[in-house]
């Protein structure tokens, strides 16, 4: 099986990465190879490693701005008229920035109709591989069949929460086996096994590759004997927390038991280098995005002016809860009403009747979020990081929610896991959802997920996605 951290780069998202890599490297040497037939642009004669140079360089521009737009995400919900729109704005991007390298190669350096030429070869070869996948499953070979061994609360997870084809596309289910002591109201719609000879002798028998350990009733209550007996006939098992865990990309807080988190991997302590590392990262990067978006907040400042009067404020300042529970003022474009919150603190809402015309722009494309680049450069928050929430609040969930003041063990950031993962939601409900992505994030915290997240936050900003 993969790795729990990149579910979304599973062996079918790996094999579409490399088929399409070797497409968007095979375009421009087919425009050069149809160039010299045509004669229609007189190039020089490129040598063969500058050639190779630039078809990796062109293919790699290209899929990481597929990354950027979503278009690796396997949890990705668009049509193919979608998938099109995406790929024609990733191959445009593409070309812009391969423009821009391009006077680097000196006297090599292709003229702007190749690379133009080639762009177009490149988003028609793709668009036709990504009809093909629509039409025809080519990677649907990677599906682990599994067997759950139970069939009450736990079990039912899989059925509740997984339940669609796009939710199971790494796996199938084969049935619940019936366990002593599972709750009666647990699997409802799909197939329970009442089990009555050998469990290793039914899994080899109906070819299951994952036994996932489900029961509600743990004690005395799991045939060790049997499983380790399908452990070591090749039966990956697998325990519940796990499963959802590694195909939702979240941690079902719901279900822990201390042992589990005192045992499982992950949870690492981030050592002085790390923050260092990290401290540097988030400055340098706050330094250019302030140098890139300080136009858009010049004009955000004049339009909030000009919608609620000259004497209205910009910033909006507000206390959240930082890391280990320090609390510290963030900085904001004011999108609400002055008197938002006459009758106390609330949460925000979608299609909150407080935001303002103008701060239903600046929500939806996370303009009203920019200012807290100054946060970044003090050291309050990071880019990635779960989102601090306020005090009256956290106050509050702290006490109904377990483990939530765990996300206060890493350092708040501009975006995260549950934001990527998870709709806007305003409730007690909803925070336990995004509490389970944000334990997820701190669990298998790295640098490599840390720019995952970014580059997937560049898909919810250009689609204005945001809340």
């Amino acid at each position: 099986m993969s790795s729990p951290k990149f579910r979304d780069l599973s062996i079918a998202s790996k094999s579409l990465i490399i088929i399409e890599f070797l497409l968007f490297a095979g375009a421009l040497p087919l425009t050069l190879y149809g160039n010299n037939f045509a004669s229609f642009v007189d190039i020089t004669t490129i040598p063969d490693n500058y050639l190779v140079i630039y078809v990796l360089v062109f293919a790699l521009m290209n899929q990481l701005t597929s990354l950027a737009l979503g278009l690796y995400n396997s949890k990705l919900r668009v049509n193919f008229r979608g998938v099109l729109r995406r790929l024609l704005m990733c191959v445009a991007v593409a070309f812009f920035i391969v423009t821009i390298l391009n006077p680097f190669y000196g006297q090599y350096a292709l003229p702007i109709e190749i690379l133009a030429l080639a762009s177009l070869v490149s988003f028609i070869l793709v668009s036709l591989f990504r009809y093909l996948t629509f039409k025809i499953d080519f990677f649907g070979y990677n599906k682990q069949l599994i067997l759950v061994l139970g069939a009450g609360e736990r079990a039912a997870i899989i059925e509740r929460r997984m339940r669609r084809d796009v939710d199971r596309q790494n796996f199938c289910v084969h049935g619940y086996i019936i366990m002593d002591g599972d709750a009666e109201d647990g699997i409802k719609q799909e197939t329970r096994i009442m089990l009555e000879g050998s469990l290793v002798n039914y899994a080899l028998k109906h070819h299951i590759d994952e036994i996932v350990v489900a029961s509600d009733e743990r004690r005395n209550n799991i045939p060790v004997d049997e499983l380790f007996a399908c452990k070591i006939r090749g039966i990956e098992i697998t325990e519940i927390l796990d499963f959802i865990e590694r195909e939702t990309g979240q941690i079902a807080v719901n279900l822990i038991y201390p042992s589990w988190v005192i045992y499982s991997n992950g949870f690492a302590s981030v050592n002085y280098l790390r923050n260092t590392l990290d401290r540097i990262f988030n400055a340098t990067m706050a330094l250019v995005l302030f140098s890139v978006t300080w136009p858009i907040m010049l004009i955000t400042a004049i339009l909030i002016k000009l919608d609620e009067g000259m004497s209205a404020p910009v910033f909006y300042l507000q206390e959240r809860v930082g890391l280990d529970g320090e609390p510290f003022n963030i900085y904001k474009f004011r999108s609400m009403r002055l008197d938002a919150e006459k009758l106390g603190a609330q949460m925000a809402s979608e299609n909150d009747p407080r935001i303002t015309k103008i701060g239903n722009i600046l929500r939806k494309y996370r303009i009203d979020e920019l200012p807290q680049i100054y946060n970044v450069m003090r050291g309050d928050m990071g880019f990635v990081g779960p989102r601090p929430e306020r005090p009256q609040f956290v106050q509050n969930l702290i006490k109904n929610i377990p483990y939530y003041n765990e996300r206060h063990n890493v350092k708040p950031g501009l975006t995260g896991w549950a934001q990527l993962k998870y709709p806007y939601g305003a409730t007690e409900d909803d925070s336990l959802e995004k509490l389970k992505y944000d334990l997820y994030y701190i669990k298998h915290r790295s640098f490599m997920l840390d720019l995952l997240i970014l580059v997937r936050t560049v898909e919810i900003v250009l689609f204005g996605k945001g809340r």
